[in-house]
C-alpha cells in the first residue's frame, strides 16, 4: 500500500501570504458603511424570522433598507468621482 503525503511548504501558505495588504484594508474602509448598513438590515430581518412582523418591524426593516440604498449610492457616486478624476 502506497502512503500519500502532502509537503508542508505546499500546503501550508507562508505568514505574508494570509495577512490582507495595505490596498485591500483600504477597500474594506471603504465598503465598511456599507457593510455595517447589510448587517443591520440582516439583523432586522432574522428579528422576524420566527414571529409576526409587526409595524416597528416594518419601519425597522425599512429603515434599515434605506440605509443600505443610501450606502450604496454614496459608494457609487465615490467610485463614479474616482473614476472620472473629480469631475462629475
Amino acid at each position: 500500500m502506497k502512503t500519500i503525503a502532502a509537503v508542508q511548504a505546499i500546503v501550508t501558505a507562508t505568514p505574508t501570504e494570509d495577512e490582507p495588504t495595505a490596498a485591500e484594508l483600504d477597500a474594506i474602509d471603504v465598503e465598511m458603511p456599507l457593510i455595517l448598513a447589510e448587517v443591520e438590515l440582516l439583523d432586522a430581518q432574522i428579528m422576524t424570522i420566527d414571529r409576526p412582523v409587526s409595524e416597528l418591524d416594518e419601519r425597522r426593516i425599512r429603515r434599515a433598507n434605506t440605509r443600505v440604498l443610501a450606502a450604496r449610492r454614496d459608494l457609487t457616486n465615490r467610485a463614479v468621482t474616482v473614476l472620472s478624476g473629480g469631475a462629475a
